[in-house]
């Protein structure tokens, strides 16, 4: 069993909003999702010690498994409060974000200064490796158009033609989560975050948009946080196609645009692939 410590674990329900038996913005879907990244069915009769909602599950594991086990999910689970900023309409309370920081380092066995936030220049500095293109959910036509893309891409970047960066990162990436989407339509369909029209239905995955494909692959913990939190320069990179509305937008992309986007694309498509 972990060793959190009463007032311990005070801080982190307070951190991961569990009075009313929730965590966080949490389904019962990507919750399932994102333990099982860890090797863990937290909806499993082990975790139903105290009850079935997510937080008496939480408590129930924090219980049952090691400091390490309990650390490395904790800390995880603080880089999605962080990265996304707002969770269930509340502002990240630092303070407490701060505190449960050391409650996780120590159970992590971590001396020192707690891990320091995400920004662009650590995002930056991590390296990424592309998955081999087969392994992505696109139609086996569609894999030498992606890996034609990305080599042009990278030519890109060298050329400094940035603007051009963003469009084939943005295109690339969007026919990833398009094919996830085809292949799992009943978790993307269901999400808290799917687009729905006028009428209450969930649109038709060729209406999304990338930036929807990013929120719903997010919640579902297809991607990190990472990619949810620096991929502003992606998210609507269709806008930009017309000179007008990027005139109307502000948007001036210049070379460190560009690489935060393809730092952004290696890491999501690795995140697809199951490689990160």
């Amino acid at each position: 069993m972990s060793s959190l410590t009463d007032i311990e674990k005070r801080y982190m329900e307070k951190l991961l909003d569990m009075g009313g038996g929730y965590v966080l913005d949490y389904s019962d879907a990507s919750y399932g999702e994102f333990f099982k990244r860890h090797g863990i069915n937290i909806h499993g009769p082990k975790y139903q010690t105290y009850g079935t909602s997510k937080a008496k599950k939480m408590r129930a594991f924090w219980e049952q498994e090691s400091d390490q086990v309990v650390g490395k999910v904790l800390s995880e689970m603080m880089d999605s409060y962080e990265a996304d900023g707002e969770l269930n309409g509340r502002d990240v309370d630092q303070p407490v974000l701060e505190k449960a920081r050391g409650i996780t380092n120590r159970l992590l066995g971590k001396r020192g200064k707690p891990p320091e936030a995400l920004n662009e220049e650590s995002f930056l500095d991590r390296e990424f490796s592309i998955p081999n293109v087969g392994k992505l959910p696109i139609d086996a036509p569609v894999v030498p158009i992606v890996e034609a893309r990305l080599k042009e891409a990278r030519v890109a970047i060298k050329a400094g033609a940035s603007l051009s960066v963003i469009f084939l990162c943005g295109s690339v990436l969007e026919a990833v989560l398009l094919g996830a989407a085809q292949q799992s339509p009943a978790r993307f369909n269901t999400a808290k975050a799917s687009p729905r029209n006028d009428s209450g239905d969930v649109r038709r995955f060729h209406e999304w948009s990338l930036a929807q494909f990013i929120d719903v692959a997010s919640e579902l913990g297809m991607l990190k946080p990472d990619v949810k939190k620096f991929g502003h320069g992606l998210r609507d990179f269709r806008n930009f196609i017309h000179p007008y509305q990027q005139l109307a937008s502000g948007f001036a992309p210049d070379q460190h645009t560009a690489k935060v986007c393809f730092q952004v694309l290696k890491a999501a498509l690795a995140d697809v692939a199951g490689e990160r």
